[in-house]
């Protein structure tokens, strides 16, 4: 009967050691990104446009339209993850509390949870987060008050006095981050954030987390960390 080598269990640590640092140094040095959003044009031309600032090679994103909203959008990212051959780091869906009922938008957020997809959501449009570059607000405000808000400070901080802010428009990641702070937006977010501290999340008006998004987009470098 042949005799089985028994191997020292210091060398089989070193060697798994070894074998993890050479899975670690042939990964591909990208994080692939899923991001699903609601709206057909106005989100998804901010974060292509977003996209273009981000470090050449580092970052790549699969970014889709759908029209869907709420949980029919959660259950659309988790449809494309599924059958995409690329597998995706991480999967992100954007959409808004707007008129939907609570019990959808919340549902949305746990849908998510429970697969592994996180939620860029916002209360109630995603229009705050644009606003956030430019200031702090922690009241609520209708949808068509984020507009003027928007087309006020634009207007006052470029000179041009015919500017309107329209969804679909290519140049609005360019414009507020010209002339807001993509910073000040991100610590403006995370202290919204910070003004509730239950899992109501169709009552925190105003409140947006497409600050976490972007946060991830623009550091891929503590997402290879994790992976």
């Amino acid at each position: 009967m042949a005799r089985i080598a028994k191997i020292d269990n210091g060398v089989k640590k070193r060697f798994e050691r070894e074998e993890k640092k050479r899975s670690v140094a042939t990964r591909d040095k990208r994080v692939y990104f899923l991001i699903v959003c609601e709206g057909e044009r106005t989100e998804p031309n901010y974060f292509i446009e977003l996209g273009k600032t981000l470090p050449v090679g580092m970052v790549d994103i699969k970014i889709e339209g759908s029209g869907k909203n709420t949980i029919s959008l959660v259950e659309e990212a988790i449809k494309i993850r599924d059958k995409n051959a690329k597998r995706f780091d991480r999967v992100w869906v954007v959409f808004d509390k707007d008129s939907f009922p609570d019990v959808n938008f919340n549902g949305a957020i746990a849908k998510g949870k429970a697969n592994q997809i996180e939620c860029a959501w916002s209360n109630e449009a995603f229009e705050l987060w644009l606003i956030l570059h430019f200031m702090y607000r922690n009241t609520s405000m209708s949808r068509t008050e984020y507009k003027g808000v928007l087309e006020s400070e634009i207007r006052k901080r470029s000179g041009d006095k015919g500017y309107k802010y329209l969804k679909n428009a290519l140049d609005t990641f360019a414009l507020v981050t010209q002339y807001g702070s993509q910073e000040d937006a991100i610590r403006n977010a995370a202290k919204l954030v910070g003004l509730y501290g239950d899992e109501s999340f169709a009552t925190h008006n105003p409140c947006t987390l497409v600050h976490k998004l972007v946060e991830e987009l623009s550091n891929p470098q503590e997402i290879l960390k994790r992976l």
